[in-house]
């Protein structure tokens, strides 16, 4: 009997002699191998950063659909009678204001791609800052991590910086007003401020040359380095192989999960099709930036109401906090610290602290490992508490960027508001630092009774004495491992100020002022049970041996303690009785 082979198609002989060209060329065989293979842990936490990187992706798409349309330049012109709208007829503008009328009016799909845009650029900000927060109360940062923690934080400055030159680029009175407020920062910047301001506007502010600055600033020189520092922190992501979170059989050697081909590629193609769908949806359906109903750039009218992009929203509520009064002149030069002090040293305090926490707290702790399991946010209370006091005083300058909306939605008086925004600002935070270490320490407490003694079951058990007892159902292993598989951070101990000969010990005030801020992070703890509290819990000495005792009587809900159950002693009424 004779078999024949059925030739290979053209088909697949083209597919396999790419692949055979691509292997000898550049070794296409060992990065599939390395990236395809590559296992990544399932939770819902993880798809934060996709959803930036899609947004990102969608801004690129319809960034450069716009940019066949928009005419970046000053020239002033008159707007065409035979356009729409209709408001703008006649008017003068530039070319810049005018090719936005134009994209969104006159070329098909113009609005709905500026719409989209728009979206995806608050969308792609809100994922970053959501994602970031995410990595810094789990811990995520820690070694071998720092590095694409400063990453990360680059991206968000560029993801600043993108927003701004691009909300800049219609040259409207919104986007207008938020150049003048540029050009009164960059001047306050003592000494240098003048010469910076006529350097970025290429003369007296507003000058001809910002907008086509602008526009190269944000469609070839910001994106590249966003696209490089993205490519950078996913291969450092696939290096350093991904975080996961505590769980029965998670360590630091290994990662549970699925790998990235065909289970994840598949997952992040669909997921690009629901962020897509989404943010199309929002710009088909939610207006925003109508640059035609604030007109064309005219530093006259400054109208109630007018908030930048949420992301810079911080920095305008910052501004509108600080009182008018401390400006300073000194040999000849003016320090205008109601400018400089809300809008350089307020964000550089909250954003240099962002940056520098993994190695703050790397130095608190002393701890050189690697860590690939997650922190529960309540076993690090003095991080999460800070995390929670950082965006206590973002969001009160947030909210007092809105200070003109508050005042007349609710009819209160915008100068009491902006006091009380003013006392806020400085307590809230304060507060909300108190508040969340003070709630992570008692559910660490909390944590430590639900190990030992388990779940509470509402089942009573009476002796035949009249001894009441609870019993609690056991843990299973995958709740008993997350609660107790941490490690506990405690202050680091250094050597005494003086060697045994009485000498002084060099370094000793370094090593106290180390000292003192790992007490600030670990003086106040809870200790994790240790296996042999732990196995003191499941023996309870007397009641060992309840579930199988003819003379103890359950009562209430349930039948029967069931076997390896805890129990609890919760009240025996003539204890003193039996004593006697």
């Amino acid at each position: 009997m004779s078999t024949t082979l059925t030739p290979p198609s053209r088909a697949a002989e083209a597919a396999a002699g790419t692949a055979d060209f691509l292997d000898t060329r550049i070794g296409a065989a060992k990065l599939v191998k390395e990236f395809a293979r590559k296992i990544f842990p399932d939770h819902w936490s993880f798809l934060l950063g996709e959803i930036a990187l899609w947004s990102f992706v969608v801004l690129l798409l319809s960034g450069t659909f716009i940019a066949f349309f928009f005419v970046p330049s000053m020239n002033e012109i008159h707007y065409p009678d035979d356009a729409l709208p209709v408001t703008m007829r006649g008017v003068e503008m530039s070319e810049a204001f005018a090719s936005t009328l134009r994209l969104s009016f006159e070329v098909r799909g113009g609005l709905l791609m500026r719409q989209i845009h728009h979206w995806a650029a608050l969308v792609f900000m809100a994922a970053i800052v959501t994602h970031m927060m995410r990595n810094f109360f789990t811990g995520a940062f820690r070694k071998p991590r720092e590095l694409n923690w400063v990453v990360g934080f680059t991206l968000l400055i560029l993801g600043l910086l993108a927003g701004f030159t691009g909300y800049s680029l219609p040259d409207d009175v919104l986007s207008g007003n938020g150049l003048r407020i540029t050009d009164g920062v960059v001047k306050s910047i003592p000494i240098v401020g003048s010469y910076l301001s006529f350097m970025i506007f290429g003369g007296e502010f507003p000058g001809t040359e910002i907008i086509p600055r602008l526009f190269v600033l944000h469609i070839l020189f910001v994106p590249a380095l966003i696209l490089a520092l993205v490519a950078l922190h996913l291969i450092l992501v696939v290096v350093h192989k991904h975080t996961q979170y505590p769980g029965a059989g998670r360590s630091n050697r290994n990662v549970v999960g699925y790998p990235l081909f065909p289970v994840y590629m598949a997952k992040a193609g669909g997921f690009f099709f629901i962020v897509f769908g989404v943010l199309a949806l929002m710009g088909g359906l939610l207006s925003i930036n109508n640059v035609w109903n604030y007109g064309p750039y005219d530093p006259s009218p400054v109208s109630a109401g007018a908030q930048p992009d949420w992301y810079m929203l911080f920095l305008e509520g910052s501004l509108r906090l600080m009182p008018g009064q401390p400006e300073f002149v000194i040999l000849g030069y003016t320090i205008s610290l109601n400018v400089l002090i809300p809008a350089i040293v307020v964000p550089g305090i909250l954003f240099t602290a962002l940056a520098i926490w993994p190695f703050l707290e790397a130095r608190a702790t002393g701890d050189k490992r690697e860590h690939h399991v997650l922190d529960r946010p309540r076993n690090v209370p003095v991080r999460t508490a800070s995390g929670v006091a950082i965006l206590t005083a973002f969001f009160v300058l947030i909210l007092a960027g809105s200070n003109d909306l508050i005042a007349t939605h609710f009819h209160l008086s915008i100068n009491a508001i902006t006091w009380a925004f003013r006392v806020l600002v400085f307590v809230l935070p304060v507060l909300a630092f108190m508040i969340t270490k003070r709630i992570c320490l008692a559910l660490q407490r909390r944590d430590r009774e639900l190990v030992l003694h388990g779940h509470e079951t509402g089942r009573v058990v009476r002796f035949a004495s009249g001894e009441y007892i609870e019993v609690h159902a056991p843990l299973n292993e995958q709740e008993r491992w997350v609660l107790v598989a941490h490690e506990p951070s405690r202050p680091i101990e250094i050597a005494p100020a003086e060697d045994a000969r009485g000498v002084a010990r060099p370094g000793y005030k370094q090593d106290q002022r180390r000292q003192r801020l790992s007490n600030f992070f670990y003086a106040d703890r809870v200790e994790p049970v240790t296996p042999v509290e732990l196995a003191a819990a499941a023996s309870h000495g007397e009641h060992d041996e309840l579930p199988a005792a003819p003379d103890r009587v359950a009562v209430g809900a349930g039948a029967d303690a069931g076997t390896g159950s805890h129990v609890q002693r919760v009240v025996a009424p003539d204890e003193d009785e039996r004593k006697n």
